[in-house]
Parts: structure tokens; C-alpha cells; sequence
């Protein structure tokens, strides 16, 4: 894997140790990030995943020591180390060193990391329904991009892995439907598009946004609404939205065989055709 690293005013060639073992981030899961794409001389909504980054880090009590602005020119400083036909993955970060529970917020350090990773087909996922669950948002900081948040759902993926499926969709605390266990989820019933209530137990998506913006905007009848495991499984479509594959198709739940459908197909056209109006420059 071919991999650029921003650290401390300089750019590094491969992996870079940034961590030791007395870190507050080490033991104590002071770290956010962001995730962003570029691919096809693209990078969708990059000034909202830098703007979410700072966002986050507040949330955690860190203190970014750079702008939004500053993230981005950065990212496309690093993006254009890479050759224009690579896709690669953005990542965006911030962490606490010092601090004993609660993280010294002057002592937050920025890094970034961009790195290949080719966008997936169309081949459809496959998913099944987890056993474990959201946090609720007084249970957890679900407001941010946090690496404490991802453990849980480590565990959801292990579990779907196992039986032989690729994600999984998890509950809220309520039990209504959340998200899959990376990204955010996505139903078409008679025509309708419908993606879960952003109810605070999950993070709601820059894609997931800007899919429901598009499709606002299209004409194309959409709502957000609370989902439950029956809606699921009697939907006509079933598909995600998220920054690895952006729109891709859910063609599998549990034993139930879908195929990609026309508002699967609409979301993935309308999505592609936003990102081609902004390219990235050289």
C-alpha cells in the first residue's frame, strides 16, 4: 500500500510511528478522524470532511491547532503526490498526548494520512442483522468521528464475517434500525427512498446528506423516518451510502436475494454527477 504521512510540518513516505506508549490517545481514546475520498480527479465534499474533523476534535475535548481551510489545502497538496488514476483514502486526524482521564487539550497533535485504496465494484454487498447495537448519545460521543466508537462495531463485522456475510445492519438502543456497521443505510419501497431518522445514535453521513440533498433536489421522493427490522426486510431496494464506496447496492439480506434498482441507480447517477462539478486541480 502506497501511503503519505503529514506530520509535525512535513510530509513522510510510508508509515510513521506518532504514538508512545504514555500517549493520552493510546490508552485513553482521545483520537478522531475523518474520512474522505478522491478518485477519478475528484474529492466530493472535501471541505466537509475537513470542517467535521474540527468538529469532532471539540467534541472530544482536543483543541485543533489548524483551520478547515488549512486541512484541505493540505489534502490536496498530498492528493496530488499520488497519480491521477489512483483512488486514494483521506484520514484526517487529531489526538491528545498528555492528560490522565481527561486529555490536556493544548497538548492535541494533527496528522494526516493518504493512502491507496481502489473504489469497490458493483457487485452488490451481502449483510445480515447484528446482534449488537448503537450507543445511545448520552452513552457514548456519537456527535464525533471517534475511534472509541469503532470496537463495538469491530465486533458486529466479526460476527457478520462469521456467518458469511460482508456488513451488518445494527439497532439503536430503542431497537429500531441504525446504520450498518460502517456505514450509514438506505431502503426504496414503492418508489420512495428512505434512510433512518438521524436520531443521534449514529453518525449521520456527508454522503448520506448530500444522497438526501440530491434527491430533494431531483424530485426523487425520499424521507428520513425511523426504519425497523420488517421494513428491511420487506423493502424492494436495499442499498448504503458511506466514504469507501459512496452509493453501492445491498443485493443480499439474511437469505433474501435483492437486485440493484432504479433508486439505487438514481442515488449512484446523481451522486457521480455531483462529484464530477468539482474537480481537483493540479
Amino acid at each position: 500500500m502506497s501511503s503519505w504521512v503529514y506530520c509535525d510540518g512535513e510530509w513522510h513516505d510510508g508509515g510513521l510511528p506518532i504514538l508512545s506508549a504514555m500517549d493520552h490517545a493510546f490508552w485513553m481514546s482521545s483520537s478522531v478522524f475523518d474520512g474522505a475520498r478522491a478518485f477519478d480527479s475528484m474529492a466530493p465534499d472535501l471541505d466537509l470532511h475537513c470542517e467535521r474533523v474540527i468538529n469532532s476534535a471539540k467534541s472530544l475535548l482536543l483543541q485543533p491547532d489548524r483551520s478547515a481551510e488549512e486541512i484541505r489545502e493540505l489534502v490536496l497538496e498530498g492528493v496530488r503526490r499520488f497519480s491521477p488514476d489512483r483512488a486514494v483514502y483521506i484520514r484526517p486526524m487529531f489526538f491528545a498526548t498528555t492528560g490522565f482521564v481527561i486529555p490536556d487539550a493544548e497538548s492535541t497533535r494533527f496528522v494526516l494520512v493518504i493512502h491507496d485504496l481502489p473504489m469497490p465494484d458493483e457487485t452488490g454487498l451481502s449483510v445480515c442483522f447484528s446482534s449488537y447495537r448503537r450507543p445511545a448519545r448520552d452513552a457514548a460521543p456519537t456527535d464525533a468521528k471517534a475511534g472509541c466508537l469503532y470496537p463495538n462495531m469491530q465486533r458486529a463485522l466479526a460476527e457478520a464475517t462469521g456467518r458469511g456475510f460482508r456488513n451488518c445492519i445494527t439497532f439503536d438502543p430503542s431497537g429500531n434500525v441504525a446504520e450498518l456497521a460502517t456505514a450509514n443505510l438506505w431502503i426504496a419501497r414503492d418508489g420512495v427512498a428512505m434512510t433512518p431518522v438521524s436520531n443521534g445514535t449514529f453518525l449521520s453521513g456527508i454522503t448520506r446528506r448530500r444522497v438526501l440533498d440530491l434527491f430533494e433536489r431531483s424530485g426523487q421522493p425520499v424521507v428520513e423516518t425511523t426504519l425497523t427490522r420488517r421494513d428491511i426486510e420487506e423493502a424492494d431496494e436495499v442499498f448504503t451510502t458511506g466514504n469507501y464506496a459512496k452509493v453501492a447496492p445491498i443485493t443480499r439480506v439474511e437469505n433474501r436475494d435483492l437486485q440493484a434498482g432504479p433508486v439505487y441507480r438514481c442515488a449512484r447517477e446523481l451522486y457521480w454527477d455531483f462529484s464530477r462539478s468539482a474537480p481537483i486541480h493540479s
